[in-house]
């Protein structure tokens, strides 16, 4: 299998730390978002969204959204479990994934494709051409705070985000909450001091990825 993937892309991090958190090792390939490799057609026909991550599989397929990638490979390596180990923790896990994205990475990637000068005519993925609205970024930076809050308080009473278990929603809203304060210039507030103390642990966990 061949990874293409782009270091310190927030998309292509969830599935690198997952590979770290697992002890999987993939040959990758770096793909330059920059200087536009992914709007080729070459690439274009591994990912129709011109994304990255994307896992070319060893008969040619390809995975080209991360929680296909991530579910797959957690089929053929299983332990230690990253989606759960129980039916509650598995539907907890999938919950808040789901929210980590929707609230917090969607609104991040929204915030920054409406408002950074490299994405004019560019505000979704894809080589179609998508103008920027600058009032969406606002809204959007509104999003992410309601989703700080949120996850603070989440945290008040679990040792995680998905719960007792730590799993890929930890790691989505690690790669999310350090995106933002990138992108967008927005990180955790001293007082959200669950989500602060959480955001130190995990961190520390992944010093070295």
């Amino acid at each position: 299998m061949k990874l293409y993937t782009c270091t310190g892309a927030p998309s292509p991090r969830r599935v690198t730390l997952y590979l770290a958190a697992k002890g999987i090792e993939l040959e990758t390939v770096e793909v330059d978002l920059r200087a536009g490799e992914h709007l080729s057609d070459d690439f274009a026909a591994r990912s129709p969204d011109c994304t990255v991550p994307v896992l070319e599989l060893d008969n040619g397929e390809h995975l080209f959204e991360t929680g296909a990638i991530r579910r797959y490979l957690e089929e053929l390596h299983p332990e230690p479990p990253m989606f759960g180990s129980s039916p509650e923790s598995r539907a907890q896990i999938n919950q808040w994934t789901d929210r980590v994205f929707a609230h917090g990475l969607l609104s991040v990637m929204d915030a920054f494709r409406n408002a950074s000068p490299g994405f004019k005519d560019h505000a979704l993925t894809g080589r179609r051409p998508v103008a920027q609205i600058p009032a969406l970024a606002e809204r959007a930076r509104d999003r992410y705070a309601g989703f700080l809050n949120l996850l603070d308080e989440r945290l008040q009473s679990q040792e995680q985000v998905g719960g007792a278990e730590f799993s890929v929603a930890d790691i989505d809203a690690l790669v999310t909450i350090d995106f933002a304060a990138r992108a967008i210039r927005i990180a955790p507030d001293p007082q959200q001091t669950a989500l602060s103390d959480w955001h130190q642990r995990m961190r520390e966990r992944f010093a070295e990825a």
